[in-house]
């Protein structure tokens, strides 16, 4: 190994929790070459970006996911044995479960279908209450939604809403909110095991063509039925990623509030600029920081090598803010995807690659769905902001506006007639 493709003596581990977001982004500043060295958690660590380093990172002749995930983030976000922890034709075999229920325009649209009524029933309440915190309310609207297509029937629909963002808050942290996460998890999976076991045993009905159905049916590469506990896994694997898109959904509250001009724009009615509106949000706004994996074997990056074994990252936040790749990437401005939709490995909020092949996140097209309904509808909502922390610390993973988005005196307009609204 020549000194070039050395690692740095000293750990990077905290630097990471004190900066957050930043860390890699500090780094590329400070680094001519075409990768960043580092060592985390002891291990040698190789970060990319850019379209082709997308491309490169989910290749599994180079790259191999399963491993590279610690056990805290399996114990809180994905869960032990989810398809996350398969590679090869096991994990392609699992995931095309996840495609069948997560892609197409007829699943997707059963989706915002559930969840726009759950949230139009639940808008209409918001006149009579003092204030709002969006962030909540739109965490069980989603719970609701999510489990309604999905065929998950709730009996607390609050306790579980808790719980799936617990999931999502705590996985990247150590202390309260990752303990919070594992027990969360816990009560998850103990709750979803026990309505599997129930499907099988004949108690319980699962809606033909639903989630619980389809993950209750499924037969891995072995031909085995999935495990109860597994099978519970992979349930939350479906309804978390939903339940996550508040995160999103408070962050539109955060740019409406600051970009009237948007907000304006936003309640024409125009599905091309909604669309767009959906986009920039998931590009200007932190979620994911990175993705990781390990080596294959020796692997060599615009002349640097790699050694086999290394942890190699993907730099997602930084590549939603190259200026080599956007233009003022620090403005958040919806424009610049209404005449260009944005290529499959330039925008990589929730990771890059084929979503068929690769690790690619399958429920992506659902965010994208969402956001592009709930943004018109949140646009055209009337409230008052009281003075609140809106900050959205960049040293937190994962990040979140502060206040969680506070709402008084909300009012609905009663519906323009003639209005176009490409979201109902």
């Amino acid at each position: 190994m020549n000194d070039s493709s050395r690692p740095p003596v000293l750990d990077s581990s905290p630097a990471l929790l004190a900066k957050g977001y930043t860390w890699l982004p500090d780094r590329w500043r400070r680094t001519d070459g075409p990768v960043v060295r580092a060592r985390l958690m002891g291990q040698h660590t190789v970060a990319l970006r850019g379209p082709e380093a997308v491309r490169f990172f989910y290749d599994e002749r180079h790259v191999e996911r399963r491993s590279a995930l610690p056990e805290p983030v399996l114990s809180t976000l994905f869960g032990h044995d989810a398809v996350h922890t398969l590679d090869g034709p096991a994990h392609r075999v699992r995931k095309e479960m996840f495609l069948s229920l997560l892609t197409g325009a007829q699943a997707v649209a059963g989706l915002v279908e559930c969840v726009t009524a759950v949230w139009d029933e639940t808008v209409a309440s918001w006149p009579g209450r003092p204030s709002v915190v969006l962030f909540d309310e739109t965490s069980r609207i989603l719970t609701r939604g999510v489990c309604r297509w999905a065929g998950i029937p709730l009996v607390d629909d609050e306790e579980v809403a808790r719980d799936l963002v617990a999931l999502v808050d705590g996985f990247a942290t150590p202390g309260p909110r990752h303990w919070r996460a594992r027990r969360a998890r816990t009560r998850c999976e103990t709750w979803l095991a026990q309505l599997v076991e129930d499907v099988r045993a004949g108690t319980v009905t699962a809606p033909a063509g639903s989630a619980l159905e389809a993950v209750v049916l499924h037969r891995d590469l072995d031909g085995e039925f999935l495990g109860p506990r597994a099978a519970a896994v992979e349930l939350l694997n479906v309804v978390r990623p939903t339940v996550a898109v508040s995160w999103f959904v408070t962050y539109a509250g955060h740019a409406l509030h600051h970009r009237p001009g948007v907000r304006e724009r936003l309640r024409e009615g125009d599905p091309a600029y909604a669309a767009a509106f959906a986009h920039e949000l998931r590009r200007f706004y932190p979620f994911a920081p990175f993705v990781g994996g390990h080596a294959v074997t020796d692997l060599r990056w615009r002349g640097e090598l790699i050694p086999a074994g290394t942890l190699v990252l993907l730099d997602l936040f930084g590549q939603n803010h190259d200026p080599r790749l956007w233009d003022e990437p620090y403005v958040f401005d919806p424009r610049r995807f209404v005449e260009r939709p944005p290529h499959r490995d330039e925008l990589v909020p929730q990771g890059g690659g084929d979503p068929a092949a690769g690790h690619r996140c399958p429920g992506e097209d659902m965010t994208v769905a969402l956001l592009w309904a709930l943004g018109p509808r949140l646009a055209r909502l009337e409230y008052d902001v009281p003075g609140q922390d809106l900050r959205i610390p960049l040293n937190r993973l994962p990040a979140r506006v502060r206040s969680g988005f506070v709402m008084e005196s909300v009012r609905v307009p009663a519906p323009v007639p003639g209005a176009r609204n490409p979201v109902s």
